[in-house]
């Protein structure tokens, strides 16, 4: 194992999130907010020292494997995460330092629960953070650093593999540090458009920007305790559902557009199943509703705005669903499971993954049937590689493993199954949100110490497809 090139890794990470703090700075001189000088200056002299002197001198062998980049994107996000909590300790917005970290996991990690009673009470500055920190974790943090630093080629692949989702990661130029240029890119010309199509709907610049940021990543914090139902207007809900739904599907797709291929951009077969799902379940929860609301339009709004945010697990709400039916509860559940789509900033298990595990099971079933029978898993009408298949299947068998291990943690905390085991698949599949006192209406303020640092490790797990984060701790022998 190459420590070295780890750190090394691990303090370029450091100095880019640090510079990132000069933002919620800026944003509190603006509102006359004087504590961001040490609550934000002492994390981000902390980030950009420990970056200084890690990449001091670079390492003579600087090799990196599937090993060294996965550990070091895993130990990237647990010591940005650490650090990033300490503006909100540091400033009293939330003394208790392992409440804090859950928020900041939450933030990178792009699920949106929350431990805040009363969000409105936090300052400018706090509030930008935690939904920039949406933004940051939504792509991926070592993303933004290949995206504005030349790396060599033959390492970053390793390292983007840990932290890009879906089964199979791929490049779409010949170099890795081009190809995150090209994602980041699409990424912010679609937040900026965001932010644009908001101010139109009289929503104001701050914040337009703070629910981009958190669109963007799929995320869901937001600065009012009724989420986006406080502004009441089916405009700004239909621009963050559309735009939810966008960010859910693999930005590969936009990137055929521009260079015109349109025809590998609109018969992707998972953006199929994606749109199919949505509308599916959207047509049935409006069914299923629609005594609870005066109108069926009503009803259907709801629908799709709570579906579009679940299945994206952006964690947005203008309905409280504990109020719904227990199958439309049901139903919303599942569709944490299946998420978006791989190569988004969406989280779930990825609709690839479901399309994958689905055509297996028929495929063995008709193996059952006919054993001379020759089936093959295909997408997009290719044979799907053995090795995704098998990725994908032990993907399943790893996320049921740890789910009931982090839902036996849980239930020491006396609460009920279904509240145990909604903040588990919550945090795993980076929701925000579940059922009881975890819903929209909900937060996970009253969870002790011990269950918060097991739902951090579950949402670590979610955002980073399981591997990085257990072989971060399965490493033991040391080489050079």
């Amino acid at each position: 194992m190459n420590y070295r090139m780890i750190t090394y890794v691990m303090g370029q990470i450091f100095k880019v999130v640090g510079l990132t703090m000069a933002l919620p700075m800026l944003v509190g001189f603006i509102y006359g907010e004087d504590h961001v000088l040490t609550s934000f200056g002492i994390p981000m002299l902390i980030l950009l020292l420990l970056g200084i002197i890690t990449t001091a001198k670079k390492p003579k062998n600087n090799s990196i494997f599937s090993m060294e980049g996965f550990v070091s994107v895993a130990a990237s996000w647990i010591g940005v995460s650490m650090i990033g909590a300490l503006p909100f300790v540091i400033s009293g917005e939330i003394p208790d330092y392992p409440s804090a970290l859950f928020e900041t996991v939450s933030g990178f990690t792009t699920t949106g629960a929350t431990i805040l009673s009363d969000i409105e009470s936090m300052s400018r500055a706090s509030l930008f953070w935690r939904a920039f920190t949406h933004w940051l974790g939504g792509m991926g943090i070592l993303m933004f650093v290949l995206a504005i630093m030349s790396s060599n080629d033959a390492r970053t692949m390793h390292m983007m593999r840990a932290e890009c989702a879906g089964p199979k990661v791929g490049r779409l130029v010949s170099k890795s540090s081009f190809s995150a240029r090209i994602l980041y890119g699409i990424y912010m010309s679609l937040t900026v458009a965001e932010v644009i199509f908001l101010l139109f709907g009289g929503m104001p610049l701050y914040d337009s920007i703070i629910h981009a940021c958190s669109s963007a990543g799929t995320g869901g914090f937001s600065i009012y305790g009724d989420s986006i139902g406080h502004y009441n207007s089916l405009y700004i809900e239909m621009v963050i559902a559309v735009f939810i739904l966008l960010f859910g599907v693999n930005f590969n797709l936009y990137y055929y557009i521009i260079i015109r291929k349109y025809a590998l951009a609109f018969k992707n077969e998972e953006v199929h199943w994606y749109f199919g799902i949505i509308a599916a379940a959207t047509a049935i929860i409006t069914i299923n509703i629609s005594h609870l609301y005066d109108s069926v339009g009503d009803a259907l709004r709801h629908a799709f705005f709570m579906t579009a945010s679940t299945i994206t697990s952006t964690g947005f709400a203008t309905a409280d669903t504990a109020q719904w039916p227990v199958f439309s509860q049901t139903l919303m559940l599942l569709l944490m499971f299946v998420g978006s789509c791989a190569g988004s900033t969406g989280g779930g298990m990825k609709v690839s993954r479901i399309m994958i595990i689905v055509k297996t099971g028929i495929k063995e079933l008709k193996y059952i049937i006919n054993p001379r029978a020759v089936a093959t898993v295909k997408m997009d009408g290719k044979p799907v590689e053995k090795g995704v298949v098998r990725g994908a299947l032990s993907y399943l068998v790893l996320f049921v493993i740890l789910m009931c291990t982090s839902l036996l943690l849980i239930s020491l905390d006396k609460y009920s199954i279904e509240e145990s085991l909604s903040a588990v698949v919550t945090c795993m599949n980076n929701i925000g949100f579940g059922v009881g006192r975890f819903g929209p209406a909900g937060g996970f303020g009253e969870l002790k110490a011990f269950s918060k640092i097991v739902l951090c490790f579950d949402m670590l797990l979610g955002r980073l497809e399981i591997y990085p984060v257990i072989l971060l701790f399965a490493v033991r022998k040391k080489t050079i």
